[in-house]
């Protein structure tokens, strides 16, 4: 039997311009408007020679940080943007679910957007009609039906466009990342929908960074890198091989190459490290002992200082969220200038015995204000087991015990 995907030596190249100009002010804008401004282009691979085959009926997951080319690899699939080099050859109607949204027309009702979505995908009108009444039903956007989806909700406007891609039976479905949207009763729906339609035979390919959904849904897995496919195995071992390619010790537990940051640049986390309670440096932690994670951060530009908050957020190797935390549950806003450091404190960690991912961010404004330096899977986050457990109960920790402190000090120190 034939693949009903080949992606064959898939590239895709983007140019990007670089001004090398200094900052202008609006007179000298003026005086120079008809002079060639100087700039550079470089030349930027999302993806480089990718190359796998997908069999009839098999669901894939497709895993790695922002920015390794994930989605941009589902747009190529899906016909949205076309490859620089390589081939596609597919056999079989493909229906994509990539952006909340997608194929829909805000001053449209959402009945006439499901026409029009469906349209889009490549169904027949007959055959809409005929799971009208079940894509409606699935979405629970019965009441709204005749409304402009302007008004609607991204939720339900997730579940309307979700409910159109899984009940109009493409041969190939795909997915990035779009069930994050949804509340969590959704999602269980739209992961029961997908199972469903693995079970009938047709082809999945999903993209998410909840590695559980990934290993619930998919029998086997790709993990993509700076636009490289580097390993190709069962959805666990997939997972696994991701979660141990994350920062380690080999790295000298540095963070200043890491390019698959968001936010400003104004500050970056550069470095990171693991302190017992006597401040000195540690591997591992123990479940019931003191966890400590101190980060550096560096500035962009010399003199550079601002106010802000940060949070850490520590996740199983499903990408589930453990325990969030965040200056401003203490309105704890730092003065950041020059070198600065962040300090997390746990007393008594109550974490179980395992592997974990973290994530860090900056960011300006309490609670949910301008990114400055967000990182996803900064680092790992090995925890040993610990007299803690001697009960078999883990009780609960109070969050006014658990603190974040700072401290700034001189480049030149």
């Amino acid at each position: 039997m034939q693949p009903i995907l080949e992606i064959r030596d898939v590239s895709k190249r983007f140019t990007i311009s670089h001004e090398t100009q200094p900052y202008l002010s609006l007179r000298d804008s003026i005086i120079n408007v008809f002079k060639k401004s100087a700039h550079s282009n470089e030349q930027f691979y999302a993806l480089k020679d990718i190359n796998f085959n997908i069999e009839p009926g098999e669901s894939i997951g497709i895993i790695g940080r922002n920015g390794a080319g994930k989605s941009t690899l589902l747009k190529i699939l899906s016909k949205i943007t076309p490859p620089s080099s390589g081939k596609i050859i597919s056999r079989g109607r493909i229906a994509s679910l990539l952006e909340v949204g997608t194929g829909f027309h805000p001053e449209l009702t959402g009945r006439e957007n499901i026409f029009l979505n469906g349209s889009i995908l490549g169904m027949k009108r007959r055959e809409i009609q005929e799971k009208f009444d079940e894509i409606v039903d699935f979405s629970g956007t019965e009441k709204f039906l005749d409304t402009a989806l302007k008004h609607f909700s991204s939720g339900m406007q997730l579940r309307l466009a979700f409910s159109v891609a899984a009940f109009l039976e493409p041969e190939i479905l795909v997915i990035d990342e779009v069930l994050a949207v949804g509340d969590m009763e959704f999602q269980k729906k739209c992961i029961g929908k997908m199972e469903e339609v693995g079970r009938s035979g047709r082809t999945i390919l999903f993209v998410s960074h909840n590695l559980g959904a990934v290993a619930q849904l998919c029998k086997r897995a790709i993990v993509i890198q700076s636009g490289k496919l580097i390993y190709s195995d069962t959805a666990d071992k997939a997972i696994q091989f991701y979660f141990n390619s994350l920062n380690n010790d080999a790295l000298g537990r540095t963070l200043s190459g890491r390019k698959d940051r968001q936010g400003n640049g104004l500050f970056r986390f550069c470095a990171y490290e693991f302190l017992d309670k006597t401040q000195q440096p540690v591997q591992v932690f123990r479940s019931g002992e003191e966890l400590r994670i101190q980060l550096t951060l560096e500035a962009r530009e010399a003199n550079a200082e601002t106010n802000a908050y940060a949070t850490l957020v520590i996740k199983d190797i499903n990408g589930s969220r453990l325990l969030g935390l965040a200056s401003g549950y203490y309105r704890k806003e730092m003065k950041v200038k020059d070198k600065s450091t962040i300090t997390w404190v746990i007393p008594n960690c109550p974490i179980a015995p395992g592997e974990y991912s973290c994530d860090v961010n900056l960011y300006e404004g309490l609670m949910g204000g301008i990114a400055i330096d967000y990182l996803q899977d900064a680092f790992r986050l090995n925890i040993e087991e610990g007299d803690y457990f001697r009960t078999g109960f883990i009780p609960n920790v109070r969050r006014d015990k658990m603190y974040c402190d700072f401290n700034v000090y001189s480049s030149n120190e």
